[in-house]
């Protein structure tokens, strides 16, 4: 670092909690510097990825569709589907309510002055377990921006770059950390490894090739690297039992670079590294038949009607339903003793309900195109992206017929394990159940009772009918795969961001923010999450300590 720019705190990482961060700490004329081990195109980091949910409680979106939400009700839902009960969990329980209250408060007003919109349907995010106090939302929260993630990443990206033209912020791309320098017990700069210069596109793996060594110093250090879901053998290694055997294969749902090494880096600083095996993967993962990073998953956002299959051809049975229980589904599919499962549907549901997570599937609301978000809801075909992964994607079969379904299923996984008859006696049982307005069928009595939502009426859930029908088809067979996705644990912090030792002593000098602090206190979500709670996590936690080093004299 050169004299002429002494930075007052350094930030390791350029995804949105680290962006956050640096805006609160230069917008009171401090200084930042703020780098990274990727290039420059890939600043807005896993965020920029995303779909775009944000966790609203009563906002103005909700009170327009006739939802009714509150404070309460969010936090019997987060405390129920969190399931606290471990001594470590004090902090996480305390950033949860702080979160919480953000949520119902504060937040709707700090994204409006960014400039980040919402669309006007709110979106039913893990649906839950069937039980009140238990998992789950109790009333639709998913609050879809209007650009996906690449509209909440945008304003954030341009506040670093005009603090950098007023001379506040500094950047180093290719600036991989590889040890925190610690004295007498206060953390007081970093240093690493620099790498060579690399012009791929966006979120593909760059260069690891070493050609100089850094060092910097700062009062204040903030950790803000993500997680690790890139990173499989991390992944199996923290895998709970709880859970099920890891997978033995498995589809990435981020880029290469959220590889979690951070996470040990701060942890030989004497950081206290709590909730290791909490942990958030999906099950609707699928191959991607056009990838950028390696491994590359992109998840489904169902809607409740495809039907669900395990390995065996057995129908999976509730709360085990498209959009309810993620982590519930998960254990359920582990203990098959297989990594994938499947959906049968039909072409009337993935025209309705199938959304595919990712703002490169998305390119209607990506690009606030409203004539072709208007064809995604009155279209007579899928969207775009779906019905190319229809025609391209790996896990897609498609068949005039159940029996031709089936044996392409079994050629595809090659376990040969779905027999025709057993899976054909439980579509026609479910679709008996439609003979009349009333139902013993959990999903259909579910299906029917979520159209009273005019979201889900309007742009998310299919009108119940027949699957073997053939005047909804054709059949739709897809092979689902285990896909990784975030941390739900991590370094443990107090409420300004500060990372603590295991007797909650604190570090001085070092902070940590977004998904490497578990989105708060190392692990704000408790075991599960109740979706559109990752942005906004990363939105608070590096908020919370960028004001928090703002404010210091």
């Amino acid at each position: 670092m050169d004299n002429e720019f002494q930075p007052d705190a350094i930030i390791v990482g350029f995804g949105l909690a680290g962006l956050t961060a640096a805006m609160e700490i230069t917008n009171t004329g401090k200084k930042v510097l703020l780098l990274d081990q990727e290039t420059e195109q890939n600043i807005g980091g896993q965020a920029f990825w995303s779909f775009g949910g944000l966790f609203l409680i009563n906002s103005p979106q909700q009170r327009r569709l006739g939802i009714k939400d509150s404070y309460e009700l969010a936090k019997q839902d987060w405390m129920g589907t969190a399931d606290f009960d471990r001594k470590e969990d004090y902090w996480p329980k305390q950033w949860a309510e702080a979160y919480l209250n953000f949520a119902a408060n504060e937040k709707y007003d700090y994204i409006s002055k960014m400039g980040i919109k919402l669309m006007f349907m709110v979106g039913w995010a893990e649906r839950g377990d069937g039980s009140a106090d238990g998992h789950g939302n109790s009333v639709p929260r998913f609050h879809v921006s209007w650009g996906t993630g690449t509209g909440v990443v945008k304003p954030f990206v341009e506040k670093a770059y005009e603090a950098k033209a007023k001379g506040l912020l500094e950047m180093r791309f290719r600036h991989r950390v590889t040890s925190l320098i610690t004295e007498n017990g206060k953390v007081t700069g970093i240093e690493g490894d620099i790498l060579e210069n690399d012009n791929k596109e966006r979120g593909e793996a760059t260069s690891r090739i070493v050609v100089s060594q850094f060092k910097y110093c700062a009062p204040h250090i903030i950790i803000a690297s993500g997680g690790i879901g890139a990173n499989h053998e991390l992944v199996r290694k923290n895998w709970p039992q709880r859970l099920g055997k890891a997978p033995e294969k498995m589809v990435s749902g981020v880029p290469a670079y959220v590889d979690g090494k951070m996470i040990g880096i701060t942890e030989n600083a004497g950081a206290d590294i709590i909730n290791r095996d909490r942990m958030w993967h999906y099950t609707e993962g699928l191959q991607n038949w056009n990838p950028i990073w390696p491994d590359h998953g992109i998840r489904i956002l169902p809607g409740p009607s495809s039907l669900w299959f395990d390995a065996n051809g057995n129908r999976l049975p509730a709360p085990f339903l498209p959009g309810f229980d993620t982590l519930g589904t998960l254990k359920y599919i582990q203990d098959t003793g297989f990594s994938y499962s499947w959906f049968i549907l039909t072409q009337k549901i993935i025209k309705k309900e199938f959304a595919l997570s990712g703002s490169e599937q998305n390119p209607d609301i990506t690009n606030k195109d409203y004539s072709l978000f208007l064809k995604r809801i009155f279209g007579k075909k899928a969207p775009g992206p779906v019905e190319a992964f229809k025609e391209h994607g790996k896990d897609f079969i498609v068949s005039d017929n159940l029996q031709d379904l089936i044996k392409r299923m079994n050629e595809l996984s090659g376990d040969h394990l779905l027999d025709y008859e057993k899976v054909k006696s439980q579509i026609e049982a479910r679709d008996r159940e439609l003979d009349n307005s009333f139902s013993k069928d959990t999903q259909v009595n579910y299906i029917r009772s979520t159209r009273k939502y005019l979201g889900d009426k309007l742009g998310r859930v299919a009108t119940p009918h027949k699957i073997l029908d053939p005047r909804n088809g054709p059949l739709i067979a897809v092979r689902l795969n285990i896909l990784t996705r975030k941390t739900l644990g991590g370094i443990k912090t107090n409420l300004n961001g500060q990372v603590l030792r295991e007797d909650d002593t604190i570090i001085e000098g070092l902070y940590a923010a977004g998904e490497v602090a578990g989105f708060g206190g190392g692990g704000m979500h408790g075991y599960r999450a109740l979706e559109g709670t990752f942005l906004g996590g990363c939105i608070f936690s590096g908020m919370k300590a960028g004001k928090y080093i703002a404010g210091l004299k």
